[in-house]
């Protein structure tokens, strides 16, 4: 499983450490990934998803996950949330009832 957020597609960086004396080491930056579980009110379950905790901000700021994936354009999206995405479109329909 890569160290990638699902939302946000952030990835592990590298850099280096630099001592007081000035000498430098390679390191790597990782994500602070988290489990996270959305619901998702369109498909009427929770959904689970590996994600930075800036991608947990900006997801709740959008006013959740649907609203966030439907505002978002696909190119900006991982894999993972283009596929929560067609659900979310597949799943929706023009009239206002539920699917019970």
């Amino acid at each position: 499983m890569a160290r990638e957020c699902e939302i946000t597609g952030k990835k592990v960086m590298s850099g280096n450490n630099v001592s007081h004396a000035n000498n430098k080491s390679r390191r790597k930056f990782a994500v602070n990934l988290q489990e996270a579980t959305f619901l998702s009110e369109s498909l009427g379950s929770k959904v689970r998803m590996r994600v930075s905790t800036t991608g947990i901000r900006t997801v709740e700021k959008n006013g959740g996950i649907d609203a966030y994936l439907k505002s978002t354009a696909d190119r900006k999206l991982t894999a993972a949330a283009r596929q929560i995405k067609r659900q979310l479109e597949k799943c929706s329909c023009p009239h206002d009832h539920n699917h019970d």
